[in-house]
């Protein structure tokens, strides 16, 4: 993968002075940017933890939130990047926030109805307050306070959103952590056929198996009927990793329901028999978190 310009490009003409984050003006996120291409571990690790707290605080994203993916998206394509998994980490974070997989598939209609006819201006008032410590005793910026922060989740997410290409490139990335997480993101996008198609397609080896887990968790969430999906994933039945197997299965299980082949099944009830368990980069719930959801909508949990 080849990185022809600097992912930082154009960092310094985004106006960071007139945007706000958890503390107030986003004036120190560049060079918070910046040092996740530190040499200097400890550097990258405290940029990362500021990087949270500032445009991801307890959730929450920030009028600065969504000017920052483009430039995770950039660092994370750019292999020079150290610990671009962890860049991935903090991308999803802002891109989707603490939204878990029961909220899969997503309708960001939906989600971010109250953010609909929120204005620039309003928004303004809202972080001045914020910034003056006064929110609450200022009965109009109160009143839409609400709606604002719903605008700046749904900025977030569709500034993620216009990067889906990226997470679909990553999906063959040597890193595995990192293709799981790419995996996971595409799960909150409406899939089309290269992203279905890279989903299937990723590979089924031992050095890759968290990243296969990650596509096999995406795919059985995905609500595109597909025999080719399907298919996929009853092969993955037999793949020599346990966490493949059963993450198939699971998929398998949330596509099918009451149709899931015996096969299918099997390794469902062997993995809750068991003591296997195991986290997918990405993913919130644990393996076994996934066989219990599986078996419940079977009506067997």
């Amino acid at each position: 993968m080849e990185q022809l310009t600097d992912p930082l490009a154009g960092l310094n003409e985004i106006p960071w002075e007139s945007l706000h984050h958890a503390y107030g003006p986003a004036v120190d996120v560049p060079e918070q940017l910046r040092a996740l291409r530190s040499a200097e571990v400890p550097v990258r690790h405290g940029a990362l933890s500021a990087l949270f707290g500032n445009v991801y605080h307890q959730g929450t994203r920030w009028g600065a939130s969504c000017h920052v993916v483009p430039f995770l998206v950039a660092l994370i394509d750019d292999p020079d990047t150290p610990d671009r998994a962890a860049v991935a980490d903090l991308l999803r974070s802002v891109v989707v926030g603490d939204r878990r997989d029961d909220e899969l598939p997503f309708d960001p209609r939906r989600t971010f109805a109250a953010a609909e006819g929120v204005t620039d201006e309003q928004v303004a008032l809202v972080e001045r307050h914020l910034e003056a410590e006064d929110l609450f005793e200022h009965e109009e910026a109160a009143e839409v306070a609400d709606g604002v922060a719903v605008r700046w989740e749904a900025d977030a997410f569709h500034a993620g959103a216009r990067h889906t290409d990226r997470y679909l490139r990553w999906l063959t990335d040597p890193d595995p952590r990192l293709a799981a997480y790419a995996a996971e993101l595409l799960a909150w996008f409406t899939p089309d056929d290269a992203a279905l198609a890279g989903l299937v397609a990723v590979p089924d080896s031992e050095a890759g198996a968290a990243a296969r887990a990650s596509a096999n968790l995406t795919l059985g969430h995905c609500p595109v009927s597909s025999a080719r999906i399907d298919a996929c994933l009853y092969e993955l039945l037999s793949a020599p990793a346990a966490i493949v197997r059963v993450t198939a299965a699971v998929g398998l299980a949330y596509r099918l329901g009451e149709e899931l082949p015996d096969l299918a099944l099997d390794v469902l009830t062997e993995a809750r028999t068991s003591d296997f368990d195991a986290d997918v980069p990405g993913w919130d719930r644990s393996v076994r978190g996934f066989v219990a959801g599986a078996l419940h909508r079977l009506g067997l949990a």
